[in-house]
């Protein structure tokens, strides 16, 4: 097994609405769109070029077994996705405001993904791996809290990189408390840590000290349409991104992370001295990924990226 990424979290349908600016109540129709931030990142990985698993688990339903074909399909190793009869797999429907922004209203009481336990999770295909992502909605509650942390363990005890996305989907947590402590939960395990500015603001007020934990060596904040900043120990990078016509943002920090990832696989001895390309070669698969609608059928191929930036 050689496994560049190998990442970890929910996997599910997003059904987003057919027109912009309409509560999901409202919509006429939507389009079926797989997704879930974790396997948009293993899929964007695979489109650009290097080779991803993903470790999750999906109801013994239609759309997991679907789901499970489209990975499959993208070349993603799913070895390690599990299924259960317990509960069904998660459902999220989406509207868009102007610019493609988003609201989302979840279907998860349980779903699958919040059912998996330690005992679930394929330790060998985090062994064979490099870099090990997670993100925060497994997290919150258990027994997948357990699964997520543990296999977060697992890959820093064996030398992988550990890259955390601390996704802020408010309504989803108890409280608002609840959520800020979760989210930040997961810093503790992280090498390389993506947080939005709206998630910086929420889990530390802002304060990008306050984000800083042993063995974290990066902390990048995106900023939507304005681009990008990375901050290592004792330096600071920027970006100012791209400008496109968003038709739907959905799976952009995604795509974001996945261009990241890939350009510390290929720069892996001194990536900390080459951010600036680093941050324009993510920002260009972000910016690309908004172009369409949905998270994995809008992400990137390396040879879009490449005619897009030259970075």
């Amino acid at each position: 097994m050689n496994i560049d990424i190998v990442s970890m979290g929910e996997l599910l349908i997003d059904f987003v609405a057919l027109e912009s600016g309409v509560t999901v109540g409202d919509a006429s129709g939507f389009q079926k769109a797989p997704g879930g931030a974790p396997a948009n990142v293993a899929v964007a990985v695979e489109r650009l070029g290097h080779q991803a698993a993903f470790l999750g688990q999906v109801g013994d339903d239609p759309f997991g077994h679907f789901l499970a074909e489209v990975m499959e399909a993208e070349g993603v190793d799913i070895s390690g996705l599990r299924y259960t009869d317990k509960a069904r797999t998660m459902l999220a429907f989406v509207s868009l405001a102007g610019g493609g922004e988003r609201s989302f209203s979840f279907y998860r009481n349980p779903s699958a993904d919040m059912l998996m336990t330690a005992d679930d999770v394929a330790l060998d295909v985090i062994e064979s791996a490099k870099i090990f992502h997670f993100g925060s909605i497994t997290m919150i509650s258990e027994p997948s809290k357990s699964a997520t942390l543990n296999a977060a363990q697992h890959a820093r005890d064996n030398g992988l990189i550990v890259s955390y996305d601390p996704n802020l989907r408010l309504n989803l947590w108890e409280s608002e408390e609840s959520a800020r402590v979760g989210m930040l939960a997961g810093l503790e395990y992280a090498t390389i840590v993506k947080m939005s500015e709206e998630e910086l603001e929420f889990t530390v007020s802002g304060d990008i000290e306050k984000v800083w934990r042993d063995g974290m060596k990066l902390i990048v904040i995106t900023r939507g349409g304005n681009g990008s900043l990375a901050y290592t120990r004792d330096a600071q990078f920027t970006h100012p991104g791209f400008s496109v016509e968003p038709q739907d943002t959905t799976g952009a920090g995604d795509g974001f992370v996945a261009g990241m990832l890939v350009g510390l696989l290929e720069n892996p001895d001194d990536y900390l001295n080459k951010l600036e390309p680093l941050l324009c070669f993510a920002n260009a698969v972000g910016a690309l990924t908004t172009t369409n609608r949905g998270a994995i059928p809008a992400l990137p191929t390396r040879a879009q990226v490449d005619s897009f930036a030259t970075c």
